[in-house]
């Protein structure tokens, strides 16, 4: 992962814990034990199975913040990103092996959609017009870890076309064009 986006990464988590309400203390003045960082990464392949970049997902109390450095995708286009249920990325299937959108909860895709979203829904984002896409989101639906919600050993993946927030299943968002195992750091 580049320099730039791990900075990027610890100084939005310095602002998380500035903009955190500070706990009240027993009587006994006991501090309650620091709550540990979780992180984990991500390399990103592309449809014809090339190293395209790389994401780090680090783990909040109150979800994950997903930082991605990608290159190589459609220049100026929006394009869909959403964490997928799988465990693998195989290009000469399409990334078909990522499964669909994590969805643990059973709901409806989409943020347009009534009873959505999925946990896996995330917004759409906007490539450069050098196909890089370098950006920073938050997910609260999900934690950095193997429970109900967990998404470490699960796919993040990136697909050609803008997700319309509704459309049932995933949001008629396209190909496969990118996509990453969340694995250990």
């Amino acid at each position: 992962m580049p320099y730039r986006s791990a900075t990027r990464a610890a100084a939005v988590l310095a602002a998380i814990a500035l903009a955190t309400p500070a706990m009240s203390l027993a009587a006994d003045d006991a501090k309650a034990p620091a709550a540990e960082t979780t992180t984990a990464t991500a390399t990103f392949v592309d449809a014809s199975g090339r190293d395209n970049g790389s994401a780090t997902l680090t783990g909040t109390p109150t979800g994950v913040l997903i930082a991605t450095d990608l290159r190589g995708l459609p220049p100026g286009t929006w394009v869909a990103f959403h964490i997928h249920e799988g465990d693998a990325c195989d290009a000469e299937q399409g990334h078909k092996t990522a499964g669909g959108h994590f969805n643990p909860d059973g709901r409806a895709h989409g943020y347009l959609a009534e009873g959505g979203p999925h946990a896996g829904d995330m917004p759409n984002q906007q490539v450069a017009q050098d196909g890089t896409l370098v950006v920073e989101v938050f997910n609260s639906a999900v934690r950095l870890d193997q429970g109900d919600t967990g998404i470490m050993g699960r796919t993040l993946m990136i697909h050609a076309g803008r997700d319309d927030y509704r459309s049932q299943p995933a949001g008629a968002a396209g190909d496969r064009i990118a996509c990453g195992v969340i694995g250990g750091a």
